[in-house]
């Protein structure tokens, strides 16, 4: 029976890929509806280009303060050319007019708010007519909330580290009468696109930068040891005199792939390795420790690691104990300290008996996403990468046990908290279009309505990636509020990056892409060119010409070099398919290839996929061959 819904399924998506079933392309981005702030009585903070406002903190302010009044004196000045004084608390009083940044006791005299009652970076904005008090949770949430201002009430924009909007005018108003509270969705938030620092995560909202902290922005989560970190826990070295301290692979030999987790000598070794390390680590600047497998799938199969297996149900159990066993050897020198786990590859999957649980402290990483299709929303597809091939066109219906989605729901049982790691492009060719616009929203509020805490990201080592820089900034977006207006914020975007009059012939690429790849194939992290959507003959001449009016559009020339760089994700994906100019029997298809190699280098696109550069010497290109095999 399954094999003939299967038949029936493949007729219909070949029905929808040469155009007999129209794919649907009026596409829901999803998030509720944006609404502007309302303004019922106005309050000028500047008026004709002029203020009687001062900013005021309290005596002697932290460092986030600081970088909080300056960033609100700086772009109100850029916008209005008015530049605003900074006071301490003792040079005011309580009639003056003024704008409050974080706590302070005149703040506390006018309206008194307390932080237990805001989460993490949460914050406060609130007005009264001639006071404006920004109160967050702490000095972080405080300058979120300048951002806030700045942001949702003035119209200025960070869309990417180097892409700024500064509207300007003479007068700035709020509603006399705000009292505004702003929480995250997630209390763990990465942003990461190229040449991301510390400053561009603040203005985004996002708190977790791994390596290193800023205390002028807040601080952020980083990290002593991240991403793999046993071969440092438990060197290979040790591997000549302690093979046993190793994996026991099914053959009988031992290697240094994995670790023996239950080996009772392991523990204390990682215990001594990761004190010295925490030791040289500055406290302040640094409050996870992460236990970080190697990246394969040769687990240990001694005697003890294969009866946790048998007992708990997954590859898990023995990195979750070892986990608790590590957390509760250092928690009494390091009890600020939360100690990360992989759940990755073999390990993704959570114990079945879901009694075992995880340490207040200890909190799974899970990575499960990267087997999950982003075409479909998670919980309603089932595809899996692994098993492309047998569940291309069944699972497109959802018919079939989404598996990663109860994954998820039972390692939140497991873990009073959970951080998601998620991978946001096609990592096998990145230049190519990868169709998760439409599910970025749904999928991340699914994930915190079961609970998931955290959620961090992959989005490749800094090189080009098709709208990446939409992409970030939608994620940052989503990351704050799940239920963000998806559609809003991607033309507040492409408005201001491509270029108004480019901006809508981009929204309808996507529109029409989204829609065509939804209905005739999924979206894996890995995906081949072939695996990536299937056009028919008029939506091939549609987008040439959507593409050739964006090009051509009334725009910037700095505008116009970002449509032309996007473009040339569809001329990749149209020379590896053979499609139009790059048909296989065109006698000037090696002439169209050397083109678009050249236009791949002239806008900076040296990668193609995370895994290998173009090469850079004409003289070694076969431009017979297809772009995926240019490396």
């Amino acid at each position: 029976m399954q094999y003939i819904k299967a038949i029936f399924c493949l007729i219909e998506v070949l029905f929808y890929s040469i155009g007999i079933f129209p794919a649907d392309m009026n596409i829901n981005y999803g998030g509720e509806k944006y609404v502007a702030p309302e303004i019922k009585t106005e309050m000028f903070i500047v008026k004709d280009g002029q203020s009687d406002f001062v900013i005021v903190t309290q005596e002697n302010p932290d460092e986030c303060i600081v970088t909080a009044t300056e960033e609100l004196q700086t772009y109100i000045e850029k916008m209005s050319g008015a530049k605003l004084e900074t006071k301490e608390e003792t040079e005011v009083t309580a009639e003056d007019k003024m704008i409050i940044v974080g706590e302070t006791q005149i703040g506390q005299s006018i309206k008194e708010f307390k932080a237990s009652e805001i989460k993490e970076d949460g914050f406060r904005l609130y007005s009264n007519g001639t006071q404006l008090i920004i109160f967050g949770e702490d000095s972080r949430g405080t300058l979120y909330g300048v951002y806030s201002l700045l942001e949702d009430y003035f119209g200025v924009r960070w869309f990417t580290p180097r892409l700024e909007k500064v509207p300007e005018s003479k007068n700035l108003v709020i509603d006399a009468n705000m009292d505004v509270l702003n929480e995250p969705s997630f209390a763990i938030r990465r942003n990461s696109p190229a040449y991301a620092d510390d400053k561009y995560r603040a203005r985004n909202r996002t708190n977790v930068s791994f390596h290193y902290e800023a205390e002028e922005y807040g601080g952020a989560l980083t990290y002593v040891l991240w991403d793999v970190t046993l071969d440092r826990l438990v060197p290979d070295a040790l591997f000549a005199e302690h093979p046993e301290y190793f994996a026991l692979l099914p053959d009988g030999t031992r290697s240094t792939d994995h670790v023996c987790l239950t080996h009772p000598d392991v523990l204390g070794i990682a215990v001594e390795n990761a004190r010295t390390y925490m030791r040289e680590t500055n406290k302040e600047t640094a409050d996870h420790i992460h236990i970080g497998q190697k990246d394969n799938s040769n687990y240990c199969h001694c005697e003890n690691c294969e009866a946790l297996y048998e007992k708990y149900g997954s590859v898990s159990a023995p990195t979750l104990i070892f986990t608790n066993n590590f957390a509760d050897a250092l928690d009494e020198e390091f009890p600020e300290f939360t100690f990360t786990f992989y759940a990755y590859g073999e390990t993704e999957r959570p114990p079945k008996d879901l009694t075992l649980k995880c340490n207040d402290n200890v909190v799974p990483v899970l990575c499960e996403l990267h087997h999950a299709c982003r075409n479909h929303t998670l919980g309603t597809c089932g595809a899996i990468d692994d098993n492309q091939i047998e569940s291309e066109f069944l699972n497109i219906y959802g018919d079939n046990e989404d598996y990663i989605a109860q994954d998820f729901k039972d390692w939140t049982v497991i873990a009073d908290r959970t951080y998601i790691y998620d991978y946001t492009i096609n990592f096998l060719f990145s230049a190519q279009f990868f169709s998760n616009f439409e599910t970025m929203q749904s999928t991340m509020k699914y994930m915190h309505e079961i609970g998931i805490t955290g959620y961090v990201y992959n989005c490749g080592d800094g090189h080009y990636a098709a709208f990446n820089d939409l992409r970030n900034y939608l994620l940052a977006k989503l990351q704050w509020n799940v239920n963000a207006d998806v559609e809003y914020h991607m033309m507040d975007f492409m408005n201001f990056y491509y270029g108004e009059d480019a901006a809508p012939y981009i929204k309808e690429i996507l529109d029409i892409q989204a829609g065509q790849i939804k209905a005739t194939a999924h979206a894996f992290d890995f995906d081949w060119h072939y695996q990536s959507g299937y056009y028919t003959i008029p939506q091939i001449a549609q987008l040439d010409n959507l593409w050739e009016k964006a090009c051509n559009a009334d725009i910037t020339d700095e505008q116009r070099f970002r449509v032309e760089t996007e473009s040339l994700t569809w001329e990749f994906f149209k020379a590896n398919q053979f499609l139009g100019e790059y048909f296989f029997l065109n006698p000037l298809r090696m002439v169209a290839q050397e083109k678009l190699y050249d236009d791949l280098l002239a806008h900076g696109i040296t990668k193609v996929s995370s895994f290998s550069t173009l090469p850079t010497n004409k003289e070694d290109m076969n431009f017979i061959l297809r772009p995926i095999n240019w490396k």
